[in-house]
């Protein structure tokens, strides 16, 4: 487990769950980006429902077997956090070659022309060391509740206790002006062919 200052009765990582457990916390992460612009090439919400919840719960592994999420104590609400310059490249081969195995060709390469578009969004401070915020989450019946003020706190100490900047990317401008509200910086944007702008924020102490 580990622990930042002020936070350390209220966010901690996410460590030795059991599967049902962590079947739980694939499905609340899925449900709440199935709207999120990331995945706006696939289709109506409807449409690109089930192709969302599978990618998430395959990125929640990843992020759970590389040691890098965190919850709240009654894993509400959910942060991934990873040092740039140690991500964590069997998870993420191992994620790779599961997703290309369930989920439709066509649409990881929709997603993935989309990523090149705007890839270069973060680069001002992206290729220098940082800490990477890979995801925040909230359970929908618990939004509202400063839930995700706590995690990025906990973020923001973290960085402030690593000495290196926090970088948040979101296709979503409503997260954008949430992030902007708990104080980090919006110092880049990059709108893709299909219209989805990429908000680059950070903060730094």
């Amino acid at each position: 487990m580990r622990n930042c200052g002020d936070h350390e009765e209220m966010i901690s990582r996410v460590e030795h769950i059991s599967e049902k457990q962590l079947e739980k916390i694939r499905i609340l992460v899925g449900e709440a980006f199935v709207t999120n612009e990331l995945f706006h090439n696939w289709g109506s919400i409807d449409e690109r429902s089930e192709d969302v919840m599978k990618y998430m719960a395959l990125y929640v592994d990843y992020v759970y077997q590389a040691g890098e999420l965190y919850s709240n104590e009654d894993y509400t609400g959910f942060i991934g956090l990873e040092d740039s310059e140690n991500a964590h490249k069997l998870p993420q081969v191992r994620m790779l070659f599961r997703m290309l195995i369930n989920i439709r060709f066509s649409k990881l390469k929709s997603l993935i022309r989309f990523a090149k578009q705007i890839g270069s969004s973060n680069a001002k401070y992206a290729k220098k060391r940082h800490l990477d915020a890979l995801m925040v989450c909230v359970d929908k019946g618990h939004q509202g509740q400063g839930i995700a003020s706590e995690l990025v706190a906990y973020a923001k100490n973290m960085s402030d206790t690593m000495g290196m900047p926090l970088l948040f990317d979101t296709d979503m401008k409503e997260y954008a002006e949430m992030y902007k509200h708990f104080g980090c910086e919006l110092y880049n944007t990059v709108t893709a062919d299909n219209g989805v702008t990429r908000y680059s924020l950070r903060y730094i102490k």
